[in-house]
């Protein structure tokens, strides 16, 4: 009997296959389904429109090369993407919410490099349960200057929801396929125009307007610094020799 088990038990190794079967879940930006369009439409409902921060806040600056970029510099699908090894330069912003709200942080990221200005604003909730955190962001060219970008209210071009123990819902604006007209997203203006009311909101609320183009100065302003002390000559001494005396 312990052998009849044993060659039972054998044989059903031997069936197994050789690599595990591998799960891949499609997300589609351009259409999502009714029910995540209502998680969406959701999720920015609750954003709070007057939120009430606590005296925390943290402003960073700084480079990054885009050879691994990280997250917060991630372009929508219309935009261009640099070159290898090149180097953007980003404003952080983050404030937290009072321990009522239902998020924790927002964050606010702005991003320069070559081609791109992107601006990414992160909700984090506090509690996460189903929803993790709401990201909004929006792109355009960087021949436009940060000011000009920010005064504008650029539209926010992609929305995304993490949530917990299940695949993220994205909604972004889709540009033409090859052979094709672009996608008819007419039934999403709702949540795009949602989602753009809030990056105009919040830009105002942190002060992104006035603290990114002034943090982006010091940042250019160092490299002139630096590049400065780098190329300037170093300074010659010049010493007196003193005559040789004769000898008698």
């Amino acid at each position: 009997m312990i052998l009849f088990c044993v060659a039972l038990a054998s044989l059903a190794w031997a069936q197994q296959p050789a690599h595990p079967p591998v799960k891949v879940n499609v997300i589609n930006v351009c259409a999502p389904s009714p029910d995540e369009q209502k998680e969406i439409t959701s999720a920015l409902a609750r954003v709070p429109k007057q939120p009430l921060f606590s005296a925390d806040f943290e402003i960073d600056r700084g480079r990054s090369t885009l050879s691994e970029s990280p997250a917060f510099l991630q372009a929508g699908e219309s935009a261009q993407m640099s070159a290898p090894n090149s180097t953007a330069t980003y404003v952080r912003i983050r404030r937290e919410f009072s321990v009522q709200a239902l998020f924790s942080t927002v964050q606010y990221s702005f991003s320069v490099d070559p081609k791109n200005m992107v601006e990414t604003m992160v909700f984090r909730v506090r509690d996460p349960k189903e929803l993790m955190q709401l990201s909004i962001e929006d792109s355009a060219s960087a021949v436009a200057s940060a000011a000009a970008m920010l005064t504008a209210d650029t539209p926010a071009s992609r929305i995304k929801l993490e949530r917990f123990g299940k695949s993220s819902v994205v909604l972004a604006r889709c540009s033409a396929a090859e052979n094709g007209p672009p996608p008819d997203q007419s039934a999403y203006q709702p949540q795009f125009q949602s989602a753009s009311a809030i990056l105009a909101n919040y830009r105002g609320l942190l002060g992104a307007r006035r603290t990114v183009p002034e943090e982006l100065a010091r940042i250019s302003g160092f490299d002139r610094a630096g590049t400065k002390a780098a190329t300037k000559p170093a300074a010659k001494t010049h010493e007196k020799k003193k005559p040789d005396t004769l000898k008698r």
